[in-house]
């Protein structure tokens, strides 16, 4: 007898009925007794050529329809687990072809060199012919990359590629490299002209060394053009910045005086009204919006070792939080303590997520709302705004 899929488990496989794993199996599909997969109305075909076998991507055989509600259930289930519930509002997609930043290999052959992610649950570097996650400009210096690099890596050795799309261009940083001599500077710098380059890095074990900048390389944060360090953050896709932009002003509202803790950048500060707070751990961040937004006080502050204070918080009508993927539950323990009347937390894990909003409800804030967010598009790396009133 037939065992449907019923929903897609956390790593990306299809889980039936009674509790069986089933890899690319989608709701709608049935497992059928001779262990094949009859494939049902959400199933799609996957538009990569190397999909499954690159590990850029997870899920390229689910339609649009199957993979928001994996994006709700995963935030569902995980809030289930500290026994919320919530309204969650409709997941945002981000369309095929808009990441603006992402990691990738490379590996020197006897033939030159390839380039790509690597492969799923492999070291092995699968050598990108297409990609149809990253933003063109970015996949478009994939091809001369790969050329450069068969000069640059030494044998049988890889390296990272770290892209970015900035105002200006691509920022690239190429981490393992050992260019010597006039050539191997010549053929960098033709590269980089070529290709009109924002920005090359080259990181050969003691810190990112720049080498090529026409000019300063820029991301615009709301309307904000700030200074982007080597090796810096920003949202993955401008689309999804755009959304958890939104989804912050409308959990913060009228505040007239908000903390952004986690601030990195400004992504959220700068689209901010009142007076604002930022604290952030990373130096060259602080810099950078310290230049770019003289009016917003910027604290270079480690969050982790010096969380903000019951006395500290009681001066804010609002907190934005964006931790890294482990969350803030020192902060949070702090945050649950105080009266801060609303709370925008922002997260890429929804596992720490929930353990914080437990930590939150427990001290008597509401949980009001969630938004998944799909940021990294047919993958299952989910992220999500909330809001917290109390």
């Amino acid at each position: 007898m037939p065992d449907p899929i019923v929903r897609i488990a956390a790593r990306g496989d299809g889980i039936t009925a009674s509790g069986k794993h089933v890899p690319f199996g989608v709701p709608g599909d049935s497992l059928l007794e001779d262990g094949s997969l009859s494939v049902g109305p959400h199933h799609q075909n996957p538009p990569c050529l190397h999909f499954p076998d690159c590990g850029g991507c997870q899920l390229q055989h689910v339609d649009d329809g199957a993979y928001r509600d994996y994006l709700v259930s995963r935030v569902e289930t995980a809030l289930a687990q500290h026994n919320l519930v919530v309204e969650i509002h409709e997941p945002h997609l981000s369309p095929p072809k808009s990441r603006r930043r992402a990691s990738l290999r490379a590996l020197k052959t006897g033939q030159g060199a390839v380039v790509g992610f690597n492969a799923a649950k492999s070291n092995r570097v699968v050598d990108m012919q297409e990609c149809h996650i990253l933003r063109p400009e970015l996949f478009a210096i994939v091809p001369p990359l790969r050329k450069l690099l068969g000069g640059l890596l030494p044998p049988r050795r890889t390296g990272e590629i770290q892209l970015v799309l900035t105002d200006q261009g691509a920022d690239v940083l190429l981490i393992g490299p050992e260019p010597h001599g006039y050539e191997a500077m010549e053929a960098l710098i033709a590269f980089c002209e070529t290709n009109r380059l924002a920005r090359l890095s080259i990181d050969q074990g003691l810190g990112a060394e720049t080498l090529y900048e026409p000019g300063p390389a820029t991301i615009t944060l709301s309307g904000t053009p700030v200074a982007f360090p080597v090796g810096g953050f920003l949202q993955a896709t401008e689309d999804g910045e755009v959304t958890l932009v939104e989804s912050v002003r409308k959990a913060v509202g009228t505040a007239a005086r908000t903390a952004d803790l986690f601030a990195g950048l400004g992504t959220f500060a700068l689209s901010l009204s009142g007076k604002i707070y930022a604290a952030e751990a990373s130096r060259d961040a602080v810099l950078a919006l310290k230049r770019a937004a003289p009016g917003i006080a910027v604290d270079h502050r480690d969050l982790y070792r010096r969380p903000l204070d019951g006395a500290e918080l009681e001066v804010f009508e609002a907190i934005v939080l964006d931790p890294p993927r482990a969350g803030a539950e020192e902060q949070v323990r702090a945050l649950a303590a105080s009266k801060v009347p609303r709370i925008a937390y922002i997260s890429c894990n929804p596992a720490t997520f929930a353990r914080d909003a437990k930590l939150l409800v427990d001290g008597g804030y509401r949980l009001e709302w969630v938004r998944p967010v799909g940021q990294f598009r047919w993958s299952t790396h989910v992220e999500l705004a909330a809001c917290f009133s109390r």
